[in-house]
């Protein structure tokens, strides 16, 4: 159908109810399609009411033998065409009918109305497109790949803490700025194919938003989240360091630097999960590790630089001007296989993946 759009009934970000109107388009011709669609029906019940008394005289007359069967067999199919008559009329007068009530455009279900794409005055069709979007706030669903590998872990961890079901799993979300979501959610589908290209299997979780701090289409990171507590070493990404026999960082012993093989984990935050290499408290250097080298001499500076994510400063290298943090471990759940947000960090834990997730 295609109509000036006379009215926009509602308020652009407002959260609206369903059933509520949010368009009104102009309904005069289709008001009148829907009068000339019971005229005709009223002229076709009218016309099979004719053909039925004819067809009744054509059968009395062939009862006393003064009519003929080709007279009755004729008034029989005038009457049946009649018949046929109203049932397109009738079908003519639903058809106008839900054209008219298109011109009432209502929101079918709870949410936060977009912006209008489409102002008053303005013809509207078939071909206009979308014309607002309306997003279901609470809950808000977060879907995000799981890779292969990955969600075998899960699975198997699962099992360990006795899990019976995809959806004993909690999920937690962190914001881009590494701020937590203070509301678990729980997984409620698992896809049933594993997507070839990419090697990941396509996981949905539903997450409550009841003050609206979840958006639609956001880019949240995701944490799943299994079995109980464990205490693991939480260092600065930063104080990492590769090289071809794998990843190290400089701590200080005695007052000299000394280097410390060790094999991170999943993320933390701003910090990485240590899973061997640390036993926690070490000092470790963070900061100017360009100009630190084994065996150089450093000197504790507390005062260095403020707490960051729970990583107490603790020394500068007395070869720089460079910062350290005393590794710590804390508590939280262990974490497994995560990623995205249609509307995750936690620091001590054995194992956890995080991906950007929309």
């Amino acid at each position: 159908m295609t109509g000036y759009l006379e009215e926009v009934l509602f308020k652009e970000g407002a959260l609206v109810k369903a059933g509520a109107p949010l368009y009104r388009i102009e309904h005069g011709l289709f008001q009148a399609a829907v009068e000339q669609a019971q005229g005709a029906l009223e002229r076709s019940k009218a016309a099979q009411v004719l053909t039925q008394i004819q067809l009744q005289r054509a059968q009395d007359l062939m009862d006393r033998q003064a009519g003929t069967v080709v007279a009755r067999d004729q008034a029989k199919a005038a009457d049946d065409q009649a018949k046929g008559g109203i049932m397109t009329d009738e079908a003519n007068l639903a058809t106008a009918n839900i054209n008219l009530g298109y011109t009432d455009i209502t929101s079918a279900i709870d949410g936060e109305a977009g912006k209008t794409n489409i102002t008053k005055g303005n013809v509207v069709g078939p071909d206009s497109g979308v014309l607002t979007i309306i997003v279901s706030q609470d809950p808000m669903y977060v879907t995000f790949p799981v890779s292969d590998r990955e969600l075998l872990r899960a699975r198997e961890a699962g099992r360990e803490a006795g899990y019976k079901d995809f959806k004993d799993y909690k999920v937690r979300i962190r914001f881009s700025d590494g701020s937590a979501y203070d509301q678990m959610g729980t997984l409620n589908f698992l896809n049933v194919t594993v997507d070839r290209p990419t090697d990941t299997v396509l996981a949905r979780a539903t997450v409550p938003n009841p003050k609206a701090v979840l958006i639609d289409g956001q880019l949240v990171t995701v944490e799943l989240e299994i079995g109980a507590p464990q205490e693991k070493v939480v260092v600065p990404q930063a104080a990492l360091i590769a090289d071809q026999g794998g990843v190290y960082v400089f701590v200080v012993e005695d007052g000299k630097a000394v280097i410390k093989r060790v094999k991170p984990g999943g993320a933390s935050g701003t910090g990485v999960v240590i899973d061997e290499g640390l036993a926690g408290g070490e000092l470790v250097i963070v900061d100017r590790l360009q100009a630190v080298r084994p065996g150089a001499p450093c000197a504790s500076d507390p005062g260095a630089a403020g707490d960051q994510r729970g990583l107490r400063p603790c020394f500068r290298p007395s070869s720089s001007t460079g910062r350290g943090w005393r590794s710590s471990s804390r508590s939280s759940p262990r974490s497994r296989a995560c990623s995205r947000f249609t509307p995750s960090r936690s620091r001590n834990i054995p194992t956890s993946c995080r991906r950007r997730c929309r």
